[in-house]
């Protein structure tokens, strides 16, 4: 698919995605030269559906819209984090999957950030509330404060694109394998 007008001014666009069951946030990052900027944020309601299959299609269908609205070429995504609660994280895990496959289908890279790395790409802080992420991500990328939504799930995704655009410039010797996968092929004499 070609870029519209609006869209093709940009060497490339990033979505980031933070997986939710009730919320799932949204963020679109336009990259030209080295400058990062928005182009769009929102959320995926999903508390009006009883069933949570409901909601899983309804993350694929939506997932897939903005998808095929902004033509992004990478997708960053929050991985879920360990909670005390086991069927809140499988629920969790399977919006998170649902997501990953609509990018799939589109032929997107995926690539998972933990919570506390994407806080510390933009806040320097990897325990920063949600807050101080959306109060940095509006200075860094210069978003009116009017244009925040009250829902800190779209900068919550906002700043996961952000976090790909930083840790995707960096040499990859900075950036460290991707899995142990990656790590043993790039290592065989490591490996005993």
């Amino acid at each position: 698919m070609q870029r519209n007008e609006s869209l093709a001014e940009w060497d490339r666009i990033i979505i980031g995605i933070d997986p939710g069951t009730n919320v799932m946030g949204y963020g679109i990052l336009g990259v030209k030269g080295s400058k990062p900027a928005m182009i769009a944020m929102g959320v995926i309601k999903l508390n009006k559906f009883d069933s949570h299959y409901l909601r899983l299609g309804h993350i694929f269908n939506r997932v897939t819209g903005i998808i095929e609205q902004y033509l992004p070429d990478e997708m960053a995504i929050e991985a879920p984090f360990f909670g005390k609660n086991v069927q809140s994280m499988l629920k969790l895990g399977r919006a998170q999957g649902v997501a990953m496959a609509a990018a799939i289908s589109r032929d997107i890279s995926i690539t998972e950030y933990e919570p506390r790395k994407i806080k510390m790409a933009i806040t320097g802080n990897g325990a920063a509330a949600k807050e101080q992420v959306q109060d940095m991500l509006r200075r860094i990328l210069n978003i009116p404060a009017e244009n925040l939504l009250p829902e800190l799930d779209a900068t919550d995704a906002l700043g996961a694109a952000l976090c790909h655009f930083y840790e995707s410039g960096k040499p990859e010797i900075a950036r460290g394998p991707r899995s142990w996968k990656e790590f043993i092929a790039k290592n065989p004499d490591r490996v005993h």
